[in-house]
């Protein structure tokens, strides 16, 4: 227990020294021209010393928040308006998937013809009907990957509520300071480390693994080449799936993002009572009358 308690302090320590190395030192893990810089850059976006960057970072911010509270009320509304507005965008997706949909309806069924071309601004683009429709996946994970965040602000997302509905306002805040401490934050933690890998592994060759150790992937520089995954399920059928492992990331970092902005809101909360609950909360209305239909009523 105390060699754990120990390695704990330390990399808590080192977060800071990494983080300043790297700002410091950018072009050992920017420039690309270079493999090896290109595989330190793949080791250590889901490395546990990245982790503990923003660990860091987390305490740093969390302290200065404490100490003004007008600091930690504008990191909640800077989260809150970015989950917002990525959101809000990304809810378009949702129309372009139908309107996708109904032009493939069109075209397949009506007019019997087997590729759609489109030529906006005298560029031609020609793919089948099946492109088009495997395509309607990216449309749908775009919706779903990065309007989780702006669901969870908007208090849209489904909750049981058999504890947490009838007790008092500061227990319902240690609950929600206790969930995304000790559930939203560990577990996107760990899907980010692992599905990092997961992305690299399907752009370049020789794959890497969260298993490698840097000395092992700098000795893969000499022979690592992008691979670019552009394989469909059918021979004809959408080719960029690798969007789908970027979306992924997407949604981890949104999700932990907001698992932060939703501590430190519980925090100020707690601290400040029932008077500030929901302030400064940018929620979409469905207009008058409308209220039982939106949050999680």
């Amino acid at each position: 227990m105390l060699d754990a308690f120990i390695w704990l302090i330390s990399q808590i320590g080192l977060g800071f020294y990494h983080m300043g190395y790297a700002l410091t030192h950018p072009s050992l893990w920017l420039d690309w021209s270079d493999k090896q810089n290109l595989l330190r850059f793949v080791y250590y976006g889901g490395s546990h010393e990245f982790l503990f960057v923003f660990i860091d970072l987390f305490l740093v911010l969390t302290v200065a928040g404490l100490v003004w509270r007008r600091f930690m009320w504008g990191c909640v509304r800077v989260l809150e308006a970015t989950a917002n507005a990525i959101g809000r965008t990304a809810a378009w997706a949702g129309l372009i998937l139908v309107g996708q949909q109904i032009i493939i309806v069109f075209v397949q069924s009506i007019f019997r013809k087997g590729e759609i071309v489109l030529a906006p601004f005298g560029l031609g683009l020609s793919q089948s009907i099946t492109w088009y429709a495997e395509g309607l996946k990216l449309w749908n994970a775009i919706v779903v990957a990065l309007c989780v965040a702006y669901a969870f602000v908007q208090g849209s997302h489904v909750r049981v509520d058999l504890i947490y509905a009838p007790i008092g306002h500061r227990a319902k805040r240690v609950v929600d300071m206790f969930g995304s401490l000790f559930f939203m934050m560990p577990v996107a933690a760990l899907m980010w480390m692992y599905s990092w890998f997961f992305l690299w592994r399907h752009l370049i060759t020789p794959k890497v693994s969260a298993s490698d150790k840097l000395e092992l992937m700098l000795k893969k520089a000499r022979i690592v080449k992008w691979n670019v995954e552009t394989i469909g399920f059918s021979p004809d059928g959408f080719n960029g799936y690798f969007l789908f492992k970027i979306l992924i990331l997407c949604f981890i970092a949104l999700v932990f993002l907001q698992a932060v902005s939703f501590f430190y809101r519980s925090l100020l909360e707690f601290l400040e009572g029932p008077e500030s609950a929901d302030r400064y909360r940018d929620q979409d209305s469905l207009g008058a009358g409308e209220e039982a239909y939106e949050g999680t009523h």
